[in-house]
């Protein structure tokens, strides 16, 4: 009778243990888990919005141009407004994760249906724009591909065979893909 007494006491001090035990694992936990995320980031995609337009687009610009020939030089606008019919809105957004975000308006104004003034950001070249493309780990240079000859000389060189090399079949060794007509 006493044995199963001593068991049970033992087994509740356990079960108190452990349960302290967690709590304690709880709280530690808990403040684990607020300094994940500034650790790990979840990954989040590039996000682009409007009409890439550069400093090359913008030179080709001449006041008096009619808007069939804006638009072929600087795409369809973003917006165009009904209460503007006189005004195309070019913006053009940029989002990546790690990079600050890029962001360009380029506005321009007709008079009878000819190009009459342009309000622009500073536009990147194109060769600029492609360049901001690249993603921080891609300007890293690559290190080169060379072993030195003491890192060579681990490895014998392949042995040269005497024997003819294989002889492979021709192109016109083919079967024909259609039977012949007779």
């Amino acid at each position: 009778m006493t044995h199963s007494i001593f068991v049970r006491r033992v087994k509740a001090v356990f079960g108190l243990f452990g349960a302290a035990m967690a709590l304690v694992a709880c709280s530690s936990l808990d403040r684990l888990s607020l300094a994940v995320p500034t650790v790990v980031t979840p990954y989040s995609m590039d996000i682009v919005q409007g009409n890439v337009v550069t400093s090359e687009q913008l030179a080709a610009l001449q006041l008096g141009m009619p808007r069939a020939q804006v638009q072929s030089i600087l795409g369809t606008p973003l917006l165009v407004s009904a209460f503007h019919a006189q005004r195309w809105d070019y913006t053009f957004t940029l989002k990546r994760q790690g990079v600050p975000p890029q962001e360009r308006h380029v506005t321009v104004f007709f008079n009878d249906d000819k190009l009459e003034r342009i309000d622009a950001d500073a536009l990147p070249s194109e060769a600029d724009f492609v360049g901001s493309l690249r993603k921080p780990h891609d300007l890293a240079a690559p290190k080169p591909l060379e072993a030195s000859a003491a890192a060579l000389s681990k490895y014998p060189a392949p042995a040269v065979s005497s024997a003819p090399a294989a002889v492979l079949p021709s192109v016109n060794a083919y079967p024909p893909l259609e039977p012949a007509v007779k």
